[in-house]
């Protein structure tokens, strides 16, 4: 029952991330979170750092979307540095806008993985769509109001997560 809230691959950040490996399960479409995935939630853009890391990716011949239940607004200024496919309003964890996504980048189910850091939304979603799910650890302790609500469950979530992984 739990399982469905449980990601395939937990790392501390996108960074962290083994892309190689992700090559190797012939995934070719990334969707990224951004609210405290990518960066915190009250940053604007993302730092030369993850441009770096996205201009890698596309290299390696990812295709990216960013998929985020933040406003247009937020979206398209965060991704002005970044220049790849995005959604906003995207209401996860339904999958629609997974589907949407997934449709924009050329990828279906199997050759796509969703990384975000949270539980019951990015994770749920992703496993609710059959993506391959990448939870990574929260950048900053600040959150919006509603994710601080939620945080308390995921890490509930998340003990018992590592119980049954050891």
């Amino acid at each position: 029952m739990l399982e469905k809230f449980f990601p395939k691959i937990y790392v501390p950040s996108v960074y962290k991330i083994p892309w190689d490996e992700l090559v190797s399960k012939n995934i070719k479409g990334l969707i990224f979170d951004i609210d405290n995935t990518l960066a915190p939630y009250d940053v604007e853009k993302g730092d030369n750092m993850l441009i770096e890391l996205f201009q890698k990716l596309k290299q390696m011949g990812f295709g990216i979307c960013l998929v985020s239940n933040n406003s247009e607004q937020r979206v398209i200024k965060f991704n002005e540095n970044l220049k790849v496919h995005g959604i906003h309003r995207a209401q996860k964890p339904f999958t629609r806008n997974l589907f949407k996504a997934m449709k924009m980048m050329g990828t279906t189910p199997e050759t796509t993985a969703i990384i975000g850091d949270q539980v019951f939304t990015d994770v749920f979603g992703g496993n609710r769509a059959k993506l391959l799910t990448i939870l990574v650890v929260p950048i900053s302790e600040k959150d919006e109001w509603i994710t601080k609500i939620k945080r308390g469950l995921e890490r509930k979530v998340l003990e018992i997560y590592h119980k049954r992984k050891l």
